[in-house]
């Protein structure tokens, strides 16, 4: 008998069914929590409350306290990239993150590299690694490429990402030379991460569902591709999730073409139209939309329900198709973790 511990989640990630399906959270990790609050409002800021390893780590650990999750997500953001790149960056309360120069009129070679800025998160990770249950699966995380150039663009997030998009029709190798290095530094990032105790990571492109077929193609895909396989290359039997958030149709080619090892399905994707389009036996993680679990009651676990039949079938990950909002409830966050670790029976 191996003396190894059960890891649920990593299991899935490897393939493997698992009734009750095991779960995690996006942003599980922060302002829905009434003692993340308290810890900003000490640290003074979101910046400086990431880049305090003790603090960050005990943010990272807030939620499995409370919750049964299977899953604890490394406290941190996607902009670290772009600041080690040599972007400034900071945040404006109630308005969200900015950097600078905007990469819409400054070139990418008048930024210094600052990849120093990347070691507190290591030693976040160790922290938290060296607490975490053995049962629990510690996942770090990276933007992709097409969603973290969006920001170092603009200078900040937009919804239609429509500096981006018109950059990437202009100046196509300018777009390309952008990619490349964000996509250099996040094999180093995530490498990191790994080799300081994170057992999967995820690739986040929050904003892939605004491109064009041939877009995402050569935004989403070929960069996504690039990192997964230089990831594998030097971190065999890791997995990869890839999250491209309102990829839609494209999501089958997504899977088939970036050799992620699971995907993460957005809330407006129909679970049974996935587990049809999908390739047979990959893990699929996801979806319950964010606005249900801030409703709550039979609204979300009718909605849960609807999810756990659709997936019943294949190697699933329950979560949200979102990062969880800052309104929601904690009881409502008990009360789908009850239900969902209570479909065991009924799977």
């Amino acid at each position: 008998m191996s003396d190894m511990p059960d890891k649920p989640l990593l299991s899935v990630l490897r393939g493997e069914r698992r009734d009750p399906p095991p779960m995690w959270l996006m942003r599980q990790a922060g302002r829905y929590l009434p003692e993340y609050r308290a810890l900003r409002a000490d640290k003074g800021g979101f910046l400086e409350l990431v880049y305090d390893p003790a603090a960050a780590a005990e943010v990272t650990l807030q939620p499995l306290r409370r919750f049964a999750f299977d899953g604890a997500i490394l406290f941190s953001d996607i902009l670290i990239v772009p600041y080690a790149i040599g972007q400034k960056l900071w945040f404006e309360a109630g308005e969200g993150p900015r950097l600078a120069p905007r990469l819409a009129e400054a070139a990418l070679d008048d930024l210094t590299p600052a990849l120093e800025r990347l070691t507190p998160i290591y030693e976040t990770v160790r922290r938290v690694k060296a607490e975490l249950s053995p049962e629990t699966t510690f996942l770090g995380f990276a933007g992709s490429p097409w969603t973290v150039a969006t920001y170092m663009i603009a200078g900040q997030g937009s919804r239609e990402q429509a500096e981006a998009r018109t950059l990437a029709y202009r100046d196509p190798a300018k777009m390309a030379a952008i990619i490349e290095r964000i996509a250099a530094v996040t094999v180093d990032y995530l490498s990191g991460q790994i080799e300081a105790g994170v057992e999967a990571v995820q690739l986040f492109d929050s904003w892939s569902g605004s491109l064009s077929p041939d877009q995402f193609e050569r935004l989403v895909i070929a960069p996504t591709a690039g990192i997964v396989a230089q990831l594998k290359e030097r971190h065999p039997g890791v997995p990869i999730i890839g999250f491209p958030k309102g990829a839609g149709g494209k999501l089958g080619a997504y899977a088939r073409e970036t050799g992620v090892d699971a995907i993460g399905l957005d809330e407006t994707v129909n679970p049974a139209w996935a587990d049809r389009e999908l390739p047979a036996g990959l893990p699929v993680q996801g979806n319950l939309d964010p606005l249900a679990i801030l409703a709550g009651g039979t609204a979300l676990t009718d909605a849960a329900q609807r999810i756990l039949d659709a997936l019943a079938g294949r190697p699933h990950i329950f979560n949200l198709g979102h990062g969880i909002g800052k309104e929601t409830p904690v009881a409502h966050v008990e009360q789908l973790v009850e239900f969902v670790k209570g479909q065991g029976a009924r799977a």
